[in-house]
This record gives C-alpha cells, sequence and structure tokens, in this order.
C-alpha cells in the first residue's frame, strides 16, 4: 500500500513535502472536489439531475433569508468551505469535512439524499484532469532508448 501524507491546512497547503505523484493526484483530487462542489451549488443530485427539493418548512424559512429554495447546501456556506482535500497517497486523494458540527450536518444531509459521490460530469471532469496530469508527466520520463522499453510516441 502506498504510503499516505496528511494535509493540514492553516492558511494555505503546504506542498513540500510531496513527491511528484502525490503532487499529481492533489491536482486530480482538487479537480474532483472542485466538480462535485460545482454540482452542488448548482442543485444538483448524484446523477446530475435536480436535487430532491427542500422540506416546505425549510424551504420558506430559506426564502425569506433571501438563499433560493433549492437544496444546494448553501445556507451560512460553511459546511462547502469546509469540504476540503484531507489525505493524498501516490494512488488516491481523500476529501472530506474537516469540522465535527459540518460533519453531523453532512450525515443529516446523506439520510436524505447522497451528495459526497462523483456524478458522471464529476467523473468525466477527473478524468480529464487526470489524462492532463498524465501527458505533463509523460514529459518528466526517463526513456530509455537501448532497451526500447518505454515508448511513447
Amino acid at each position: 500500500m502506498a504510503k499516505s501524507v496528511r494535509i493540514w491546512q492553516k492558511k494555505q497547503i503546504r506542498l513540500d513535502h510531496l513527491t511528484f505523484r502525490q503532487r499529481d493526484m492533489v491536482q486530480v483530487g482538487a479537480a474532483g472536489l472542485l466538480a462535485v462542489k460545482q454540482r452542488l451549488t448548482a442543485a444538483q443530485g448524484p446523477g446530475d439531475s435536480p436535487a430532491k427539493p427542500l422540506t416546505k418548512r425549510y424551504a420558506i424559512h430559506k426564502s425569506k433569508l433571501r438563499k433560493g429554495n433549492l437544496r444546494d447546501l448553501w445556507l451560512t456556506g460553511r459546511m462547502l468551505k469546509n469540504l476540503t482535500l484531507r489525505t493524498v497517497s501516490e494512488n488516491s486523494s481523500k476529501a472530506a469535512l474537516t469540522s465535527r458540527k459540518e460533519r453531523i450536518k453532512g450525515l443529516a444531509n446523506a439520510r436524505i439524499e447522497t451528495w459526497l459521490v462523483f456524478s458522471p460530469k464529476n467523473k468525466l471532469a477527473v478524468m480529464e484532469k487526470a489524462k492532463q496530469v498524465f501527458l505533463e508527466a509523460k514529459k518528466r520520463l526517463i526513456i530509455s532508448r537501448t532497451t526500447g522499453a518505454v515508448r511513447f510516441d
């Protein structure tokens, strides 16, 4: 199993202790996280369809605060701000909610409708970013011409 590196964020992410592969995974993970956040703010569910409607009482409360009556997980803005990239290894990256209060709210929202998953459009965005990172990494590879083991034409 690949060694994982925890990313602790105070004001900005410190990437100086990461290897090249882990830096690449940070880029791919950040692209996936951005795609999920954009889907959530657009009030879309896990299948890129509209999210479930709010309860009548909560929709009225949210409308009075002029936040719209859609399930976009954005009343105060804290929950989506706390959704960050937390752990990176050479072959995976994981995002999670950082504060305990937001994790509790996230679990309550997950009971209503799963929201912290990749939709088909999110998967395409991650695959595009991974392809782009791979093409950039391809330039850094050392190719042995004598053995012919690695060829990129």
